[in-house]
């Protein structure tokens, strides 16, 4: 069985070492880093699968990190904080992370939302083997099921979308007119691990309006239905890949 590689970023070496060991023992590889910069050399050398990375870092700190990464990369990234604020969630997630965890927390807790955001991470085994991996377009975007990318159908550029927006456009797409709730959203996209009524589907959804909207101010496709939640009002046309 292949290892995920997780990286943990966290000034704390006690914090570090209780990851590692625990995660170790869960069949993980696990690199561990004190800061942006030992996280840069280990990314350099290094395929990761998935971050864990601290928002109080010295220097740069979690969320300047986050958004540099996502300049470039897609990797899933969970960030962890001291602080329960609504403030601190919100801009994790703005700046791209996939999921937020509070300190202090459970061993098994941080195992979980692993899983959650690996699982998410990865194509279905039978999408992979090319089994039914429809391409699903709407307006000039083309959405690979298989390859988990969108791309523009006129030039081919591809929109960096998280693993977390890429699953809720994913839900909209397949279920183009239906109007979801905010926690049907959330459950499709990031599983039953999260708290009902998290409103964080707001961040996400204004993310990838940035994105995909010609004028995310006036959006076309992703549409609000006040009182309930969301729903994908374009039209799309599914195509075996």
């Amino acid at each position: 069985m292949v290892q995920e590689h997780i990286l943990v970023v966290d000034d704390d070496p006690q914090i570090r070492s209780f990851l590692q060991r625990y995660l170790e023992k869960q069949g993980c590889q696990v690199t561990c880093a004190a800061d942006g910069d030992a996280m840069d050399a280990v990314l350099t050398k290094s395929s990761v699968d998935l971050i864990l990375l601290d928002i109080g870092l010295p220097g740069r700190n979690g969320f300047d990190i986050t958004r540099e990464l996502r300049v470039n990369s897609n990797i899933p990234i969970i960030v962890l904080s001291g602080r329960d604020e609504i403030f601190d969630r919100v801009v994790g997630l703005e700046f791209g992370a996939d999921d937020y965890i509070t300190k202090p927390f459970e061993a098994r807790e941080v195992l979980a939302r692993i899983r959650t955001v690996l699982r998410r991470a990865k194509p279905d085994e039978k999408l992979a083997n090319g089994a039914d991996a429809p391409l699903i377009s709407f307006g000039d975007w083309v959405l690979n099921v298989n390859e988990r990318t969108l791309t523009a159908g006129g030039d081919g550029a591809a929109a960096d979308l998280t693993t977390t927006e890429f699953d809720v456009l994913h839900a909209f797409v397949s279920n183009p007119h239906m109007v979801f709730s905010r926690d049907q959203l959330l459950d499709k996209a990031r599983g039953r691990e999260t708290v009902v009524g998290d409103r964080t589907i707001d961040v996400h959804v204004m993310r990838l309006r940035k994105k995909i909207e010609p004028d995310p101010a006036a959006p076309t496709y992703i549409k609000t239905v006040h009182g309930i939640g969301y729903c994908f009002a374009a039209n799309v046309r599914k195509t075996n890949a």
